[in-house]
Formats: structure tokens, sequence, C-alpha cells
């Protein structure tokens, strides 16, 4: 996570204010020390009067209103509503994940998925943001700014990708006990790459085709998982917890814990609340290892 590496318009835009507020910073302090340097030179007279009402007064405003005037013309270029053309996409935080829902342009049904948002390269993003539960904060800093999601109200954010690549976000308000554990990543594809993405997200789950596979959903059933989390086609709908339809194409589980890898979700399963405390799903530890196994290779069959 690095403002300073900006891979969007609306970041490069934030980090060039961002240069100038660290080198003015600077300027500052140097000038400040050498204020004091002076200050304490043999046989000096100060006068304090002086240097508080220039110090203290006359140079804070005139920095401030020059830096608050640069900036009307350097800030992103928000917009109460999506430029044309653009990709809507709805994002809402909870209690520490991430629901990502897109617009299936083929058939106009929402696409779900969670913990991973990936948009296309070279066109706009329309991210509208709200809160199911507290305060959260959307920061992916190579992309945009920070936006606070208040529960009641929907916020957005407008960017442009310029370059391929996965970026790491954040929540950047203190959301409750796993608030350091809520990352979101964005991954920005070239503009063919999403399209087939996005078609593959929108249809259902495949029925599982190994006997291994066929029991892991089993028992996912079984475990009455579906009651908090989806699998279009296999399950029933719940919107409790993260949408699993496709949780095997995304890089990480857990909103950002884990790498999605068969020993990370067999962990995950088997001992959510040592892995991140607080979290609203109970350890399956219970389970035998061939079980765990089962569900674990169950869900990252799910492309």
């Amino acid at each position: 996570m690095n403002v300073f590496a900006p891979a969007s318009d609306a970041a490069r835009a934030i980090a060039d204010i961002s240069w100038v507020l660290v080198v003015g910073a600077f300027l500052i302090l140097s000038g400040v020390m050498a204020l004091l340097a002076y200050s304490l030179r043999d046989g000096g007279k100060v006068r304090t009067r002086l240097w508080l009402l220039g110090g203290g007064v006359i140079f804070p405003v005139v920095v401030l209103a020059a830096l608050y005037a640069w900036q009307l013309g350097h800030g992103p270029q928000w917009k109460p509503v999506p430029p044309p053309g653009a990709l809507v996409v709805h994002v809402t935080g909870h209690m520490w994940w991430w629901e990502v829902r897109y617009r299936d342009p083929a058939t106009g049904a929402d696409v779900i998925a969670a913990n991973e948002l990936r948009v296309p390269v070279g066109k706009p993003v329309y991210v509208a943001l709200e809160s199911r539960d507290v305060i959260h904060s959307f920061w992916v800093p190579e992309l945009a700014g920070k936006m606070d999601m208040v529960p009641g109200r929907l916020q957005h954010l407008l960017f442009t990708a310029r370059r391929a690549g996965a970026y790491r976000g954040q929540c950047a308000e203190f959301c409750g006990e796993q608030h350091a554990r809520m990352a979101m990543h964005v991954v920005a594809l070239d503009p063919a790459s999403f399209d087939a993405w996005l078609s593959a997200q929108a249809k259902p789950a495949s029925a599982p085709g190994a006997p291994m596979l066929a029991r892991g959903r089993d028992a996912f059933l079984q475990q009455r998982c579906d009651a908090c989390h989806a699998v279009r086609g296999q399950t029933a709908e719940s919107r409790f917890g993260p949408d699993l339809t496709h949780v095997g194409s995304r890089s990480h589980i857990a909103a950002g814990t884990l790498p999605n890898t068969p020993e990370a979700r067999r962990r995950w399963i088997a001992h959510v609340q040592q892995v991140k405390p607080g979290a609203r799903m109970p350890s399956y530890d219970r389970l035998d290892d061939a079980t765990l196994e089962a569900i674990a290779a169950w869900l990252g069959s799910l492309q």
C-alpha cells in the first residue's frame, strides 16, 4: 500500500498533493530548526511579540491559504453520478468483510462476490459505498483516496486504473476487534480478461464431478454452512456471510487474512476463532481431517 506509487489519475492527484505536503513540511521544519539555532546564539535578544505574530499567525495563514488554493485544481474530480460508460460497482462493508456487487451486462442481474474487486484497465470505475453495521472506510491508496462508509449513507469513489496489477486496500476506520484483518484486493485486468471474468462470475457454481468434491459439498450442507453462505446453483440463497459461489477464483480468503490455498482453507474452516477472533463464524475443529480436506477441496474447485 503506497500512496506514492499511483496507478490511476485520482491516485496521482493525491500523490502530487502528498509530495507538496512532504516537501513543504521538510522546508518548514528546516526553517524552524534554523530559527531555533539563531535564538540560542550568545547575546541575542528575541522580540517575542514579533515572532508570535509572524510565525504564529501570518505564516500559517499564508501557507494554509496557498495550499488550499493550489489543491482546488489538483484534487480528484468527484462526480455525483457515474460518467458515461463507467463500470458501476456496489461495495458494502460488514464486520469484517466486503460484499461486492456487479451488474451482469447480459441479463441485468446482480453478480455478487466478496473481498476482491476486479476492474478493467482504462475504464472509469464508479464505486458506490455503504455500510451495514458500523463506520468502515474504503482505502486503496494506489487507486483512490480514503472514503468513509457511514451506515445509512451512500458514498462513492471514482477512479480509472491505468495499469494492470493487484492493489491491496484496507478498511481505514477502526471498526472493531478484527479491523486490521479487513483487507480488500483490487485486481485490474485488461478489458477482454475482465469481461471474460465477469461472464464466468455470473454463472452458478458447477456441480462437483469427483467423489471427494461431492463429499465436500455434502459436508458443507450437513454442517449448515449454507445458512450464512450462498453458493449459487448448489445451495439456497443466504446473505449473512460472504458469497462463496466462485470463492476458488479469489487470491485470498477471510478478507485478505490468508492466501487461498488448500492448507489455508482447511486451517480457516477448522480454526476460525484462532485465525480471526471475534469473526461471526464458529470454528469447525470437531470435524475429522478427511471431511475438512473434502470441504476445502470443494471450495477451491468453485472457480
